[in-house]
């Protein structure tokens, strides 16, 4: 190396080393004193606050309305409960986030009998009238406290299931249950069914539940389903092959829906329609 490179290299090391003393005195200083050592340049803003100072918060209920939900005339009590939707804003129109919903409700609110609370009705919102959702039928359900009541030993536990098709183009899966039961002056504990004598039970249970509900329209089926006609008249039909007992349509779902007549639906939300419904009597 020559002279000059060798008087730079020997200069920038005692920079490096002047720099290097320079941090830690500073750093002892700082440790002495219990300040913070900052970056220099870095925190340009740390004085200044925020543009516009703080953002209020509003109550997002401000910007919504509330939906009563009224349920078709096969039930007593119309009022099914409310609903909340966004206020119509823009391209976002409330009726179009309203229709579709499905609303949950227990048979014994829907027609005031607390015998019938082990059945669960779903409603779907069809159209919209004013701050009215107008509901259809959409599925029914057992609660699961009774489904497992009606479970036991010693008996035999028979299920089918079936689509049928309404006469007004509903397509519906309905779910059957049943349950064997003691032959009279019997001393056997148990009541199990053979095999050939469930697929006779299960073959009757078909056939019942596709003559009762697809000569009917979807109104008259749903009148079917609550006191449970399907369900007595399987019963019936079994005795000769093997004595049944808590026989239920335990669940329905709608698969498929025909386009929505207007017309219709304004019929089952009529008064006079419920008014001749309510004519026809109360249980005693």
């Amino acid at each position: 190396k020559t002279a000059y490179e060798i008087r730079l290299s020997l200069v920038g090391s005692e920079m490096c080393i002047r720099a290097r003393y320079q941090r830690r005195v500073r750093a002892f200083l700082f440790a002495c004193l219990g300040l913070q050592e900052m970056a220099v340049g870095k925190n340009k803003k740390i004085s200044k606050g925020k543009k516009g100072g703080k953002k209020k918060t509003a109550d997002p209920f401000t910007k919504k309305d509330w939906y009563d939900i009224k349920a078709p005339i096969m039930f007593r009590n119309r009022n099914v409960g409310k609903t909340v939707v966004n206020r119509t804003q823009g391209t976002k129109i409330a009726s179009d986030a309203l229709k579709g919903r499905v609303v949950e409700a227990n048979l014994a609110d829907l027609n005031k009998d607390e015998d019938q609370a082990y059945r669960k009705m779903f409603l779907r919102i069809e159209d919209v009238q004013g701050k009215e959702c107008l509901t259809n039928f959409y599925g029914m359900d057992f609660t699961t406290d009774k489904l497992k009541s009606l479970i036991r030993k010693w008996q035999t536990l028979i299920e089918a299931h079936v689509d049928v098709k309404t006469t007004d183009g509903y397509l519906l899966r309905l779910f059957c249950i049943g349950f064997t039961k003691k032959r009279v002056n019997t001393r056997k504990t148990t009541c199990y069914a053979q095999t050939s004598q469930i697929k006779q039970i299960r073959k009757k249970m078909f056939e019942i539940m596709n003559r009762e509900a697809s000569t009917v329209d979807l109104k008259d089926l749903v009148n079917k389903f609550i006191p449970n006609v399907i369900g007595r008249q399987i019963e019936h039909a079994c005795q000769g092959i093997y004595p049944l007992a808590n026989v239920f349509i335990r669940k329905v779902k709608l698969l498929k829906s025909p386009k929505l007549d207007t017309a219709k639906l304004a019929e089952l939300h009529s008064e006079s329609a419920a008014a001749r419904a309510e004519d026809t009597g109360a249980k005693v």
